[in-house]
This record gives C-alpha cells, sequence and structure tokens, in this order.
C-alpha cells in the first residue's frame, strides 16, 4: 500500500531541501578533489610539507567516514526533494561519516597545528564545525517534515 502525502510543503521547504543539495554536492566535490590531488598538484597551490603529509597520510577509514558523510548527505538531500523518509537515517550516517572524519582531524592527528597559519582566514576548526552544525539541521528539518506529513 502506498501512503499518500496530504499536506503540500511550503515553499520554504524547497527551497532550504534545494540549498541543502547544493552544500552536499559542494562536499561532495571536495572529497573528489581531495581524493585525486597529487603531492605535486597540493605544492603547487601552495600547501606546506606537514598539510600535504596530513593529507596524503589520512587513514582509510577517516577517508571512508569522509566519503560517508558526504555521499549520504546528498543522497539524503535527494530523497528531502523527493519527500521520503529515508532522508532521515541518512542524515544521522551523514553526522556519523563527519565525526569520523573530525575524529581523526582533530583528535587523533593535530590539525590545528598543521593547518594554522597566519594568513588563514579563520581557526582551522570554523568549517568542520560548520558541516557538524549542518548535518545537526539536516537531521532535525527532516524528522520536522516527517513530523508535518510532508515525507513519506
Amino acid at each position: 500500500m502506498v501512503e499518500t502525502l496530504d499536506n503540500k510543503p511550503s515553499t520554504a521547504y524547497w527551497i532550504i531541501a534545494g540549498v541543502l543539495l547544493a552544500w552536499n554536492l559542494i562536499g561532495l566535490l571536495f572529497y573528489y578533489q581531495q581524493s585525486t590531488l597529487t603531492p605535486d598538484i597540493m605544492m603547487d597551490a601552495g600547501l606546506t610539507d606537514a598539510q600535504i603529509a596530513h593529507i596524503t597520510n589520512t587513514p582509510a577509514w577517516a577517508h571512508a567516514g569522509y566519503a560517508l558523510a558526504v555521499n549520504a548527505g546528498v543522497l539524503g538531500a535527494l530523497l528531502l526533494l523527493l519527500r521520503k523518509a529515508w532522508a532521515i537515517p541518512l542524515f544521522y550516517i551523514s553526522l556519523a561519516g563527519a565525526l569520523i572524519q573530525d575524529l581523526d582531524a582533530f583528535v587523533l592527528r593535530d590539525a590545528m597545528e598543521v593547518w594554522s597559519t597566519p594568513s588563514a582566514a579563520f581557526p582551522p576548526y570554523v568549517l568542520p564545525l560548520v558541516v557538524i552544525v549542518i548535518c545537526v539541521f539536516e537531521i532535525w528539518y527532516a524528522r520536522s517534515a516527517k513530523t508535518k506529513r510532508w515525507l513519506s
């Protein structure tokens, strides 16, 4: 039996879901970029030897966490646009992947020391913190949409 949705989402719902998809696609692009970078390209981009080593020495489990985060985020956002409740567990997986990646970078390896430079626009923990906040927002928003019966 197919459940029909009787509530139409607001225009804001579609805008927010579209922005979340764009955000996650940008994350997927960064993941692909990091996965295909060579030390020569990183050196040409102006990264220090310590930064290049930090990227190239990322353990497979942390890289897999990154992959989980971005791929689950993209799928979750697509499912949100399709009004499917499966977006919710995918957003949880995305959050878990981001936390796994940050565990490696900030707890097990000192990303703060490697990425803190005098010319940096903001401290290296800002973007990962923004990612976590958006992951939590995605979960909250999808659960809220489910409660409003916008998702099936």
